[in-house]
C-alpha cells in the first residue's frame, strides 16, 4: 500500500500499512493495480493499492464538509462503558489568487470502546508413550517423547486404566495443554489530520506541500481464568475412528494443583508523521517531469507505566480434578473439581510478566519521473524514472518475568482486594457456552492495586521475592514492574534501495480490433545492514560434566550483518477491444515482496549451556532474498450497461524464495572452547569418557592456564583452544510454489429502479499444502482460501442502502501453537459476516447515515490438526454507528 505513490513507514516488524491512519474524508481516489507495472513501486506480489489524498487545486473554490457520529459496540465485556462513543471529522479546502493557490485541511478525532470474549485452549504437542520403563516391544505413539504423552495401559496411574478407545501405537494424537477463558476491553483514541498547500505560479508548474499526522492510543484491560494440565493421572475418552485424534474427554487427577486467574493493564501509542513535497512541470506539449520527496516517521511505544504488555497472576491451590470436554464444539468446557468452595482466602499471588516493545521507522524517499508523448502511430508515450529509498528501523524489547508458580502469600492477605465474578453469559454466541459443567466462578481485581499490596508484603518480609531467571528485578527491585532501559534485544536495520524504470505505451489494431499494449522494465537494487546489541561474550567456562557456560565481560557490544540483491522486473500488458462492450486482457509481470523486518534483523543469541560437541543459538538473516513472483493474468470483461458488467479472470503466480528456518554452523564471537582444546584431547587419548573429561583435567593438569581446581572449572584460553562452533537457527529462502485461481465478478443494475447487486468470488489453490499426517517442519503456503462477497443495494438521489455479506473459507495460518514447542499447524475456520449501511439526504447539504457491522454477531474460530481441536475462539459482538454529515 502506498500513499500518493510513496512507501510509508509502519510500527511493526512487518511492512503492512494501516488504513486506519487516514481519514476517509481526505481520500480523493483509490488506485488498484492487480498486475505489476514498471512505474508502480515494488512491494506486492498480488497487487498494489495507492491511496490519493485531496488536492485543493483539483476542486477549485470553497469546499467544506463536517461530520459527527456515535458508535455503540456490543463487544464490551466488563469495564465500565459510556455506551456510545463519538467521532468528529471535517475537511475544508479553498483556492485563492485566481485558483493559483490552494489550501486543504482534514481532521478526525475518534474515541471508541470495544472488547472481546475469547477462549484459549493451547494444544500440547502430539504425544507418545512417556514411561521410560515401558517394555521394549511397545511401539511409541507418534510425537515428542518428553511431554504430553499418555501412560501405557500396563503402566497407568494407580487404579484401573481409564483411557477409553485410546490411540493405537503409531497414531497421531493431541492432548490439551491448558484451557482458559478471557474477557478483555479496549479504549481507543485516534487522531488524524492532513494539511495540503498548493501553488501554481503558471499553468505548467504545480507545487504541492503536504503534512500528514496520525496518532493512535490503545489501552487494554483483561481478566481471565485457566487451568494447566500436567499430563499425569489421565482419564480419557477418544473417538472410535478418525485421524489426528483429539479426546472428547480429557481428565487429570492432581491434588492441590493451581486454579489460575490473571489480570492485566497495558497500553501503547502509535504515531505517524509525514512531510512531502511534489513538483509537476509540463515542459512543452509532450514532456512532463515530476519530482517527489517525503520524509516520514512512525513510532510505537508503551503508553502505560506497566509497559506494552502486563500480566499479574493469582491462583487457588485447591484444584484436585481437571476435565476438558471437546465434543465437536468450538468452546471447550473446563470443569474443575475443587477441594473446597472457592473463597478469597484461597488466593495467592504467583507469576507475572511485564514486557516493553518500542520501535521507530524512518523513510526518506526521492523520486524523479517523467512521461514523453510521441506521435509515431504505434508508440504513444514513454514513461521513465528513478527512485531512492532509505529506510531505518530500530526496535527494542525487554521482559521482566516472575515464574513463581507456587503459593507464597499469607492467607487472607489479599481478600479485601478481590471481587467475586462469573463468566456466565460471556460466550453466549459460541457453541457449547451453555454447558452446565463449565467453570464460571472466579475473582476480579485491579492489577495496580494488587501490585502495591504485593510490594508491601515483600517489604515486610511476608512474601518471598522470586528472582527471575535473567536476574532482572526492574527499577522497582521486586520484578513487579517493567524496565525501559535494560533491553533484552536492541536492533537497528537499514535498507537502502535504488530503482529505475522505463515503460513504453503503444496502441495498434489487430484486424478491426483496437489493441493497447504496455511494455516495461524496472530495476531494483537493495542493500541491507543490520546491527544488534548482544552480550560481549569473551570465553567459555567448563563448569561440570557436559555443561559449559559462555561468560561476558560485563558490557554489551553491537554485531553487524549485511546483505544485498538486485532484480530486473519486466512487465507486458495487452488489451483487445473485440466490441465496445467486450474486452480481453493479458498481463505478464515479475514482482517482488521484501522479507519482514523481523527476518532481516541481525543479532546473534546463543544458548546456555554450551555442550562439548557444539552450541546452539539463533539470529536473523539480512542476506534473505525477497519473494519473487512470475505472474500471468487473463480476463474477459463484458460491459453490457452503464452500471452493469460481468467478468471472468484467471491468475497464476510462480513464487520463489519462500522463507523458512534452517540451521547453519558458525564460530560466532570466536569464543575459545576448552572442551575442544589440547587439554581435552589428552583426556580423550587416555580413554576418558565425555562426562569425566573435566575431572581428568582438574586432576592431571592443575597448573595449566585456565584451570581452577578450587572452583572446579576450566576456562577456554584464546590461542590454545579453538573457537566454539554454534548451530544457529536462522530464516532462509527455502522453497518455491505455484498459486493459481479464478475470479468471477458480476455487477448488475436493475434498469432504472435503483436496485442492484454486486457479486464476486475467488477460487484459489496452491501446489504445496500442509500435511496433517506429518509431524515436524514442513513447507506450505499460508493464507490460501476461497472467498466471496455479495452486495445488494438501492440508490437514488435521496436514499442509499447497502446490505453486504463477506465470506472466506478455512485456511492454514502457519505453524506454531502457544506454549507448544515444535512445528504444529494452526487453521482459521471459515467466516462470513453481514453488514448494513444506509444514508438519507435531507436536502442538498445535510445527510444522515447509519451502519450495522456484524449483524448476526458471528464468532471466529481457530483450530489445530482437526476441527475438533480448538485453539482459540472469540465473540466479537455487533457494532452500531449513527451519524450526520453537512456539506457547504
Amino acid at each position: 500500500v502506498t500513499l500518493n505513490g510513496r512507501q510509508m513507514p509502519t510500527t511493526g516488524d512487518n511492512r503492512n500499512f494501516d488504513f486506519g491512519d487516514l481519514a476517509s474524508e481526505a481520500v480523493s481516489a483509490v488506485e488498484i493495480y492487480k498486475s505489476g507495472r514498471a512505474d508502480v513501486p515494488t512491494g506486492g506480489i498480488g497487487s498494489t493499492i495507492n491511496i490519493r489524498t485531496t488536492r485543493p487545486l483539483e476542486a477549485p473554490g470553497l469546499n467544506i464538509s463536517a461530520g459527527a457520529s456515535g458508535v455503540y459496540d456490543q463487544s464490551r465485556t466488563k469495564r465500565e462503558s459510556t455506551g456510545w462513543t463519538g467521532e468528529i471529522s471535517g475537511i475544508i479546502s479553498n483556492t485563492f489568487a485566481d485558483d493559483r493557490v490552494g489550501v486543504a485541511l482534514t481532521v478526525v478525532r475518534q474515541e471508541r470502546e470495544s472488547g472481546g470474549a475469547n477462549h484459549i485452549s493451547w494444544g500440547a504437542a502430539p504425544g507418545t508413550c512417556d514411561n521410560a520403563d515401558a517394555p521394549a516391544d511397545i511401539t511409541p505413539y507418534v510425537g515428542q517423547e518428553e511431554w504430553g504423552g499418555l501412560p501405557l495401559p500396563c503402566f497407568a496411574w494407580e487404579g484401573p486404566n481409564q483411557n477409553e478407545n485410546r490411540p493405537e501405537p503409531g497414531e497421531i494424537y493431541s492432548v490439551p495443554q491448558t484451557i482458559g477463558y478471557r474477557l478483555e476491553d479496549y479504549d481507543r483514541v485516534r487522531t488524524n489530520g492532513q494539511l495540503t498547500l498548493q501553488f501554481r505560479p503558471v499553468d505548467t508548474v504545480t507545487a504541492t506541500l503536504d503534512y500528514t499526522y496520525a496518532d493512535l492510543e490503545l489501552d487494554r484491560s483483561f481478566n481471565d481464568l485457566s487451568a494447566w494440565f500436567n499430563f499425569g493421572g489421565q482419564q480419557t475418552v477418544w473417538p472410535t475412528e478418525g485421524d489426528n485424534l483429539t479426546p472428547s474427554t480429557y481428565r487429570e487427577f492432581s491434588s492441590g494443583s493451581d486454579y489460575s486467574m490473571g489480570a492485566g493493564e497495558d497500553a501503547f501509542k502509535n504515531e505517524d508523521r509525514s512531510l512531502g513535497f511534489n513538483l509537476m512541470w509540463d515542459i512543452g506539449d509532450r514532456l512532463t517531469l515530476e519530482f517527489d520527496y517525503h520524509d516520514s516517521k512512525a513510532t510505537n511505544e508503551p503508553n502505560s507505566k506497566w509497559g506494552s504488555t502486563a500480566l499479574l497472576s493469582m491462583a487457588a491451590y485447591t484444584r484436585d480434578v481437571t476435565t476438558g470436554y471437546f465434543e465437536g464444539q468450538e468452546l471447550p468446557i473446563l470443569e474443575l473439581g475443587l477441594s473446597d468452595p472457592l473463597t478469597p482466602d484461597d488466593m495467592q499471588i504467583t507469576g507475572s510478566t511485564f514486557q516493553v516493545n518500542q520501535s521507530e521507522m524512518n523513510i526518506d524517499q526521492a523520486r524523479l519521473s517523467g512521461a514523453f508523448e510521441l506521435d509515431t502511430g504505434f508508440i504513444e508515450s514513454i514513461d521513465f524514472g528513478v527512485q531512492l529509498t532509505d529506510t531505518d528501523y530500530d526496535s527494542q524489547f525487554s521482559n521482566v518475568q516472575r515464574d513463581a508458580w507456587f503459593a507464597n502469600t499469607p492467607v487472607g492477605a489479599l481478600s479485601d482486594l478481590l471481587t467475586p465474578a462469573s463468566m456466565a453469559g460471556a460466550f453466549d454466541e459460541i457453541p457449547g457456552a451453555g454447558d452446565p459443567r463449565r467453570q464460571l466462578d472466579y475473582f476480579l481485581w485491579d492489577m495496580s492495586t494488587m501490585i502495591a499490596r504485593a510490594e508491601d508484603l515483600i517489604a515486610s518480609g511476608d512474601m518471598g521475592i522470586f528472582v527471575p531467571g535473567n536476574g532482572d528485578l526492574g527499577p522497582c527491585g521486586t520484578a513487579l514492574c517493567p524496565t525501559f532501559t535494560n533491553w533484552t534485544t536492541n536492533r537497528a536495520t537499514t535498507e537502502e534501495t535504488q530503482s529505475a524504470y522505463i515503460q513504453v505505451n503503444a496502441s495498434t489494431e489487430w484486424g478491426d480490433f483496437p489493441v493497447d499494449m504496455r511494455l516495461g522494465l524496472r530495476y531494483e537494487q537493495t542493500d541491507v545492514t543490520s546491527r544488534a546489541e548482544v552480550p560481549a561474550y569473551n570465553t567459555i567456562v567448563w563448569v561440570g560434566g557436559n555443561e559449559l557456560v559462555p561468560t561476558t565481560a560485563g558490557e554489551s557490544q553491537f554485531t553487524t550483518l549485511e546483505g544485498d540483491y538486485d532484480y530486473l522486473l519486466p512487465n507486458f500488458d495487452l488489451a483487445i477491444d473485440f466490441t465496445d462492450e467486450l474486452v480481453a486482457r493479458f498481463s505478464y509481470s515479475e514482482t517482488l515482496t521484501r522479507p519482514n523486518y523481523v527476518d532481516i534483523q541481525g543479532g546473534v543469541t546463543i544458548d546456555s549451556p554450551v555442550r562439548i560437541d557444539s552450541g546452539t543459538g539463533s539470529r536473523g538473516n539480512p542476506a534473505l532474498l525477497p519473494f519473487e513472483s512470475d505472474n500471468i493474468d487473463l480476463s474477459i470483461e463484458y460491459y453490457y450497461g452503464d452500471a452493469s458488467y460481468a467478468s471472468v479472470g484467471y491468475f497464476r503466480k510462480d513464487v520463489k524464495n519462500f522463507i523458512g528456518r534452517d540451521t547453519v554452523a558458525e564460530t560466532v564471537f570466536e569464543l575459545p572452547h576448552p572442551g575442544l582444546g589440547p587439554l581435552a584431547d589428552e583426556a580423550r587419548l587416555a580413554g576418558v569418557g565425555p562426562n569425566d573429561i573435566l575431572d581428568w583435567i582438574l586432576t592431571n593438569r592443575p597448573d595449566a592456564e585456565g584451570v581452577d581446581v578450587d572452583a572446579g572449572t576450566v576456562t577456554g584460553v584464546a590461542g590454545r583452544d579453538p573457537s566454539a562452533v554454534f548451530d544457529l537457527n536462522i530464516p532462509v529462502n527455502i522453497d518455491e510454489a505455484t498459486v493459481d485461481g479464478w475470479e468471477l465478478n458480476v455487477q448488475h443494475d436493475f434498469w432504472e429502479t435503483g436496485f442492484g447487486v454486486i457479486v464476486n468470488a475467488t477460487f484459489v489453490s496452491g501446489d504445496v499444502g500442509y500435511d496433517d499426517d506429518n509431524i515436524g517442519a514442513q513447507f506450505a503456503l499460508s493464507g490460501l482460501s476461497d472467498s466471496a462477497n455479495f452486495i445488494g443495494y438501492y440508490e437514488n438521489d435521496t436514499v442509499g442502502v447497502r446490505l453486504a455479506y463477506n465470506w472466506r473459507d478455512t485456511f492454514w495460518a502457519g505453524n506454531g501453537q502457544s506454549n507448544v514447542g515444535g512445528d504444529h499447524p494452526t487453521y482459521v475456520d471459515e467466516y462470513g459476516q453481514w453488514d448494513l449501511n444506509a444514508s438519507y439526504w435531507f436536502n442538498d447539504n445535510l445527510q444522515f447515515f447509519a451502519d450495522v457491522i456484524n449483524i448476526t454477531d458471528e464468532t471466529a474460530y481457530v483450530f489445530g490438526r482437526q476441527k475438533d481441536q480448538p485453539l482459540f475462539a472469540v465473540q466479537q459482538g455487533t457494532r452500531y454507528n449513527i451519524g450526520v454529515r453537512y456539506k457547504f
